[in-house]
């Protein structure tokens, strides 16, 4: 694929966008990318990002570096959805198997992944 001609994207609408980073296992790479192919994912874990209220989600890899950017409602509650998630059928379950694909231990997916702080927005910088 020719990353320069980037990834399409339906407008949702007035939303929030959140990103979080992670780091993955080095050996255990081709794995995490295979499990997390739209082919191979477990149909229960989207399906129950979906219902925790999550809009869209998408996993990018830089070297590795694992890149989730979040889209939501503007009344999105991150503690109320993420606790939802966390109860869903087959999330445990997924967040153990993925476990060892990353470096950041176990738990749940909001406990592992780390939130980013956004320092420029080209929409806010525009008069």
């Amino acid at each position: 694929m020719n990353l320069k001609q980037g990834y399409p994207v339906e407008a949702a609408g007035k939303t929030r966008r959140f990103c979080q980073i992670i780091e993955l296992n080095p050996d255990t790479l081709d794995q995490y990318k295979y499990w997390h192919d739209s082919r191979n994912i477990w149909p229960e874990i989207p399906a129950g990002i979906r219902r925790a209220g999550i809009l869209d989600m998408e996993i990018y890899v830089h070297g590795t570096t694992g890149i989730m950017i979040l889209t939501t409602p503007v009344d999105f509650d991150w503690e109320t959805a993420f606790g939802a998630l966390a109860d869903m059928e087959r999330q445990a379950e997924w967040e153990a198997f993925v476990a060892p694909f990353q470096l950041a231990g176990t738990g749940r997916s909001d406990e592992k992944w780390k939130l980013c702080e956004r320092i420029f927005s080209l929409t806010d910088a525009l008069p």
